[in-house]
């Protein structure tokens, strides 16, 4: 029988719980170097990308404001349209599908190209001088998904590792240039995929956002905001009318879904030459403000927004603005349609508020919540941007209209290559694009 010997277990174990924390002290050191590595290159694309969305924003104002004081501008609508398709065509990218190229890129089913970030920036503000009908998020995604690829490709990231970067770029810009560093973390990350989130992406998407939102605010840009009035106590009534609200946005969504696609589906197959179809849309546009007599459906439509936040709208303008937009997307013309969508469900938001005696500030901005989660499908990222820019005393009215703006939006959207993992409705795997 083999003698026992103490020493020997000692010496075991101790060689043992050795290797435990060898390959604990392995991995920590992994992963440390992972967060270092996510956090320098983060801060890199934030700073870079606060700059340059700093930049873009003060381009857009200035070409509006511009604009605003000097009439003959819109009558360069087909001059500008004809630059951008000629900018688009002299660089080899005539066949640019915007946001959606970004979210397709994030499951490698297509490659950005390096000039993707210096056309949306430029031809984002050629529309806006000229008074093309866009806003600026949708190209922001577009300027911080073609950043975020450039870096990636100069630091030679492996190609899953690239996504993540694209994703952190798209925060950086969405947060430079909306100012909502929060939502706009959680936005890169719900937008490709609806139902999953790569959680791996957390920290850069984090860090970038805040380094651009810090950058923005230390080069002179305002943190954005909306003076809501004071909302009601809630209760069964008007809890009531807050779900009627979010029933007609998540059909409103779905419409202006419809109108954009259609819109652009006919024009583009109906009018076959881009130089021509960009020069219809543009002298469309002209005879649209003709006949109504008024400026304020060209470019962003922030004073109308403020409008109607303040409790004033005209009845048609949530109609005339889907209007606008559309011909300006599908002409052509570069630029987002996100604070499109923030001015249809304001002013149908206030429209609603006058009509049933809630109050049509409230209504205003519940609206532009409702008809932003109705359009991205992006219920994390709406409630993120409704507290930041409203505050936290409005979050209950606003996460009403959320869940029921998401749940009857269906699988519309804006983007074409949104994809939905998990159905909205029961609870199973499904994969499929976005309906058009």
């Amino acid at each position: 029988m083999p003698k026992f010997s103490f020493q020997h277990k000692t010496s075991e174990t101790f060689y043992y719980f050795r290797g435990k924390f060898l390959r604990f002290l392995m991995h920590a050191l992994l992963h440390i170097r992972l967060l270092i590595r996510w956090i320098v290159l983060a801060v890199i694309l934030g700073l870079v990308l606060g700059f340059v969305g700093a930049e873009f924003v003060k381009s857009i104002n200035w070409s509006t404001e511009f604009r605003n004081t000097h009439i003959w501008c819109y009558a360069l609508l087909p001059l500008g349209g004809i630059l951008i398709i000629w900018l688009y065509r002299v660089t080899h990218d005539k066949h640019d599908k915007g946001t959606n190229m970004v979210l397709s890129s994030l499951r490698s089913e297509a490659q950005l190209p390096m000039q993707m970030a210096p056309l949306i920036f430029i031809s984002t503000i050629i529309t806006h001088f000229c008074g093309g009908s866009a806003g600026r998020e949708g190209a922001a995604l577009q300027l911080g998904g073609g950043l975020g690829n450039i870096l990636a490709r100069f630091v030679k990231l492996r190609e899953k590792d690239k996504h993540i970067l694209i994703m952190s770029g798209m925060s950086a810009a969405f947060s430079a240039i909306f100012r909502t560093p929060i939502a706009a973390s959680i936005f890169a990350m719900e937008v490709g995929c609806v139902g999953t989130m790569q959680y791996a992406s957390l920290v850069p998407c984090v860090v970038s956002s805040l380094t651009a939102s810090y950058l923005a605010t230390k080069l002179g840009l305002p943190t954005e905001s909306y003076d809501v009035s004071t909302a009601p106590e809630i209760s069964p009534v008007t809890a009531l009318q807050i779900l009627v609200l979010g029933i007609f946005c998540a059909g409103l969504s779905i419409l202006f879904c419809i109108i954009l696609h259609k819109t652009e589906y006919f024009m583009k197959h109906a009018i076959k030459n881009a130089y021509l179809r960009i020069l219809i849309a543009s002298i469309i546009l002209i005879l649209l403000g003709l006949l109504f007599q008024t400026t304020d459906f060209y470019g962003t439509g922030g004073a109308m927004i403020h409008k109607a936040i303040q409790g004033e709208t005209i009845w048609y303008a949530f109609l005339l603005k889907m209007l606008f937009t559309a011909i300006t997307l599908g002409g052509g013309f570069k630029g987002g349609e996100i604070v499109p969508s923030f001015f249809v469900g304001a002013t149908f938001g206030c429209l609603f508020g006058q009509i049933t005696g809630l109050s049509p500030s409230l209504c205003a901005g519940v609206g532009m919540i409702a008809l932003f989660c109705g359009v991205t499908n992006c219920p994390l990222a709406s409630l993120f941007i409704s507290a930041e820019l409203f505050g936290l005393s409005y979050v209950p009215y606003c996460l009403l209209v959320i869940a029921v703006s998401y749940l009857l939006s269906g699988y519309y959207g804006l983007y074409k290559e949104q994809q939905f993992y998990y159905s909205k409705f029961t609870d199973e795997h499904i994969h499929h694009k976005t309906r058009e």
